[in-house]
């Protein structure tokens, strides 16, 4: 009895809540529906969910919908399923890829931070290896960025002094330091 009724007289039937209207709806247009669904999706799965979805939404929204032409209503409904579908999949693309680029970023952050500790270690052996006077020199100098004058005044000695203990120290941090230059 349904199979030979407009489109207009199923939408009828279906705002009063005849499911066997529905049923028609859906055999109907379930084909079309989903190789429209197909071809924007690329997936078997997906595209039947989406068909899916809007034949639930116009049974759950059946008084509430006002359809004109059955066929576009339909056809436009699976393509805005069809496009919000595509934009939930790029925003998680997107997710995944700031994921995937913050966790790289922290594991450079990490490997830095090691790399950083033990070149500090290192140069820390190799300041104990030095002479007080020079070593004191040293972090005077480079680790509170004091200036060649203010250390001659602070310890006193001559300018000519503390660049002679700033050099000797450098000359004994890069030999230590060896291990660590590339080849490249």
């Amino acid at each position: 009895m349904y199979k030979r009724i407009t489109d207009e007289q199923l939408v009828d039937s279906l705002q009063k809540g005849d499911e066997k209207a529905f049923e028609e709806i859906y055999h109907r247009y379930w084909y079309r529906l989903y190789k429209i669904a197909f071809y924007e999706t690329g997936t078997r799965e997906e595209a039947e969910e989406l068909v899916h979805d809007v034949f639930e939404h116009l049974w759950q929204k059946r008084r509430e919908s006002p359809i004109r032409h059955l066929s576009a209503y339909l056809a436009v409904s699976v393509k805005h399923r069809v496009t919000d579908y595509i934009k939930s999949c790029i925003t998680q693309r997107k997710y995944r890829e700031y994921l995937i680029l913050h966790e790289l970023q922290q594991s450079n952050a990490t490997d830095d931070s090691v790399q950083f500790s033990d070149l500090a270690r290192l140069v820390d052996d190799a300041l104990k290896n030095l002479p007080e006077k020079t070593s004191e020199v040293f972090r005077l100098s480079r680790f509170e960025n004091q200036s060649v004058r203010d250390i001659a005044r602070k310890l006193n000695l001559s300018e000519k002094g503390v660049e002679y203990h700033i050099t000797q120290s450098l000359k004994v941090i890069k030999h230590h330091l060896k291990i660590y230059q590339s080849d490249n």
